[in-house]
């Protein structure tokens, strides 16, 4: 197992001026990181500065960890075929940019939708599946596994993470398994955890605060697909059984990346060393 950080942690830094993605780098180094995982467009992108690719290959190298994954946005439900193309053909280009990284992990979202009903789901299966396949060979030809997270809402569930994952039928297809993001849509983290581990090529270890549907909390929450509020907690911190769901993950023999992905409200670099140092305790405690 290699404990890393998304650059999505550190985006309140990035966007506040006080940290850049090279400077990101160096700090989950310091802090004991072994990999980061990239997420452009959330404090840096490239292209506004194209000379990034080969910074973040040297930067890395020199800091002595890997660049585990690449993920990014994506939607295949376009209005017409040539957006439909477009989409595709973008996504595609971003593989080769994951070559040029030379990471072998690349997650890109598959489906977005204000109906997210099962029917929906079922009628746009078809159509998400063909993109992620045309994706998915393309990315074999380089050695890069692509795979779809569970979040968005509209493919969020663990059972319909797997449908996708069945439909395209790629061995160098699966998920990047989120184990917070569950909640969003109120299904039982360890269960779905415990599901869609057999399908996982990277981990994220995100956590939630939870709190019923009938109690308001307030300010920096959010609502689950059921009603319920919830809002980002440091790793360890939160009301998710991390420690049972981090047993599962070691217990299953995942030997890959893990991923701090962090969302409360703390000061990111503050809540970013914390969940990094509790989920390295945690796993060497379980």
């Amino acid at each position: 197992m290699k404990l890393g950080v998304s650059s999505y942690s550190l985006f309140q830094a990035m966007n506040a001026g006080h940290m850049n993605i090279l400077e990101a780098i160096d700090w989950v180094a310091e802090n004991g990181g072994e990999h980061i995982e990239i997420v452009p467009g959330l404090g840096f992108s490239f292209e506004e500065q194209p000379e990034l690719e080969e910074k973040l290959i040297s930067k890395a190298k020199s800091a002595g960890i890997e660049i585990s994954n690449y993920a990014i946005g994506a939607n295949f439900l376009t209005d017409t075929e040539d957006q439909y193309e477009a989409e595709i053909a973008r996504v595609i280009s971003e593989v080769d940019r994951v070559h040029r990284l030379g990471a072998k992990l690349m997650r890109h979202d598959v489906a977005s939708r204000q109906d997210t009903s099962i029917r929906n789901f079922n009628q746009d299966l078809e159509r998400i599946a063909a993109a992620c396949q045309r994706i998915a060979d393309h990315a074999r030809e380089y050695g890069i596994t692509t795979s779809l997270e569970n979040h968005g809402y509209y493919v969020q569930a663990s059972d319909r993470v797997q449908s996708v994952i069945h439909a395209v039928n790629r061995d160098n297809f699966k998920t990047t398994l989120d184990v917070g993001n569950f909640v969003c849509v109120d299904e039982d983290p360890l269960t779905a955890v415990n599901n869609n581990l057999p399908y996982a090529s990277m981990v994220h270890i995100k956590d939630f605060y939870v709190r019923p549907a009938h109690r308001n909390p307030g300010e920096g929450w959010f609502k689950s697909a059921g009603g319920r509020y919830l809002r980002g907690a440091i790793a360890g911190q939160g009301d998710l059984d991390m420690v049972e769901i981090i047993r599962s993950i070691k217990s299953s023999g995942y030997d890959g990346f893990l991923s701090i992905e962090y969302e409360g409200m703390e000061e990111c670099t503050k809540g970013t060393r914390i969940a990094l140092h509790n989920v390295k305790r945690i796993w060497s405690e379980v």
